[in-house]
């Protein structure tokens, strides 16, 4: 997460566009951040926060701002899946990426384990959100298995943080401060409704092959 000041300065300069600029400005940083890797800059949950605070404030339509956020999300994502499927462990050598290559590697034998699982959860955190669709075209992953996941994973997180910041409103530093907590919240209760249902599925299958 950024520095609160540096919150606040985001929220100031958006406000000197017009509604407009708003939307595109938004929408660029939120596609830019896995097709461009602008989440190395300014990670996209800050982005979106502002967005919120910025519609609350009534210069911007939420509706339009959440399914813009969603879209540019989800577009982005693939954009980044597609440059990681033509260019491959080329992308390892991009500059601001050498340094996590550790990260990288252990990222894609995750991805390699969990496929479209980890996709959708890798939404929920900084760094994967911005090197997961390129991870996942380097490894062939099947495109409509990554766009299900994505596209879910792109929904809730979007629509989230969105409505997050709108309703925050004057509290954006303080909320921008913990919505690492909000992240890890959301996965827990993702991860604890596909447990239940995993576990769920497992009893039903063992009671039905003793019945046999």
């Amino acid at each position: 997460m950024l520095d609160a000041s540096i919150v606040s300065f985001l929220v100031s300069e958006l406000h000197k566009l017009p509604s407009a600029l708003v939307y595109v400005v938004v929408g660029l940083l939120v596609f830019g951040e896995a097709a461009l890797f602008v989440g190395f800059v300014i990670p996209g949950e800050t982005t979106v926060l502002v967005a919120g605070v910025i519609a609350s404030q009534g210069s911007v339509n939420i509706v339009v701002l959440g399914a813009l956020v969603v879209a540019a999300a989800i577009i982005g994502d693939t954009v980044g899946y597609v440059v990681g499927r033509e260019f491959g462990p080329r992308l390892l050598d991009i500059g601001m990426v050498r340094p996590h290559r550790e990260r990288l590697d252990a990222a894609m034998g995750a991805l390699q384990r969990r496929g479209a699982t980890y996709v959708f959860l890798a939404r929920f955190s900084a760094f994967l959100r911005a090197v997961m669709p390129g991870l996942a075209g380097m490894s062939r992953m099947h495109y409509t298995r990554f766009l299900i996941a994505n596209s879910i994973g792109g929904l809730i997180w979007g629509a989230g943080f969105t409505a997050l910041g709108y309703l925050g409103g004057k509290q954006l530093p303080l909320i921008e401060k913990y919505a690492s907590y909000f992240s890890w919240g959301v996965l827990a209760l993702l991860l604890l409704v596909i447990t239940t249902l995993v576990v769920r599925h497992q009893l039903k299958k063992r009671l039905g092959t003793t019945n046999r």
